[in-house]
């Protein structure tokens, strides 16, 4: 790159859309499908810690063991067993997702008042059944949380797995580092950034739309 050259050239944006936007899709999916299977497995993991206290600190443990491995190492694992795959990028984003949401959910589980399942159980509610319709609908905010925390990482995240060849947008910075062309880095960054802007909103959003009564409670404040 000479230094009188602008640091993005809009009209190679407009020549790549079509291609951006299909790399786009394919990030998003890579980033956002890894969180719901790992919320898949946290949700029925976080209610079993909930309900047997001494199995939370070993199952905390082996999720925060598992987020601390670099994320390249892992891939490298599972290029043996699943090739340079999309899976190979999913499965260790799924696995880094569970240290983050299995505390939320039994947090979430804890924030619920004694009263309202004393309450519950008296209605005639069975475990199971108060736990769907009880427990953790209470709990959606602080689960909510965990995800908006785990889906921003896993968005970020993609782009590394552009080293076996499986990383969305990460496409375009590596593509831009080896042509020394800087306008696919700053288009993949500012990407990836509004992704995660985009689904952070999403999901505050559908957290309003889960719990209507914590707006009535604001609005009677």
């Amino acid at each position: 790159m000479s230094d009188g050259e602008p640091l993005v050239r809009w009209q190679w944006i407009a020549d790549h859309t079509a291609e951006l936007a299909d790399y786009t899709a394919l990030h998003l999916r890579l980033g956002l499908l890894p969180v719901l299977f790992g919320l898949l497995v946290s949700v029925p993991l976080g209610i079993l810690c909930h309900r047997r206290r001494r199995l939370y600190p070993p199952v905390l443990t082996v999720a925060n063991i598992l987020y601390s491995i670099p994320s390249l190492a892992l891939f490298m694992v599972f290029v043996r067993y699943t090739g340079l795959t999309e899976q190979t990028v999913m499965i260790p984003l799924t696995l880094y997702t569970l240290s983050v949401l299995v505390p939320n959910v039994v947090d979430g589980l804890a924030s619920v008042p004694e009263p309202v399942r004393l309450a519950a159980t008296a209605m005639g509610f069975g475990t199971v059944r108060r736990v769907l319709q009880v427990e953790l609908p209470i709990a959606v905010p602080v689960v909510i949380a965990g995800v908006r925390v785990a889906a921003v990482s896993s968005i970020s995240l993609v782009a590394v797995g552009q080293l076996i060849g499986q990383g969305g947008l990460g496409y375009y910075i590596t593509r831009g580092l080896q042509l020394d062309f800087p306008t696919p880095i700053v288009t993949a960054i500012v990407l990836i950034m509004l992704l995660a802007l985009v689904t952070d909103a999403l999901l505050v959003l559908a957290q309003r739309l889960l719990t209507p009564w914590s707006r009535s409670r604001v609005t009677t404040a």
